[in-house]
């Protein structure tokens, strides 16, 4: 499963890493964020110790959804050293995250 990301944590988790992160900004509202949460699930454990893949409840956690732009969920970002490296807008297969967090490590 992924990491759940929160407002409270995100600085340690996210901007502190030192393997590539990727947050899933995501509702339990919004059917798009539910077909792509099993595919952030996979990436966790595909990517697990070679990438940090967590998501984050946008209705409970809006400080860094405003901080980054998100105005549309699901929106996948991905950071590497505490940077916004890559932003995914709605659904994508799996291989296009994959291939994000590949050109990083």
């Amino acid at each position: 499963m992924a990491l759940e990301i929160t407002d409270a944590n995100f600085e340690e988790i996210v901007m502190n890493s030192e393997l590539p992160v990727v947050v899933d900004f995501w509702a339990a509202w919004c059917g798009p964020c539910r077909m792509v949460g099993p595919v952030i699930d996979e990436l966790s454990k595909d990517y697990e110790g070679k990438a940090v893949v967590g998501k984050l409840d946008v209705d409970a956690n809006q400080q860094y959804a405003a901080q980054f732009g998100v105005r549309n969920i699901p929106t996948v970002l991905i950071f590497n050293n505490g940077e916004l490296v890559g932003r995914q807008v709605g659904v994508a297969p799996k291989n296009v995250y994959a291939e994000a967090i590949d050109k990083l490590l």
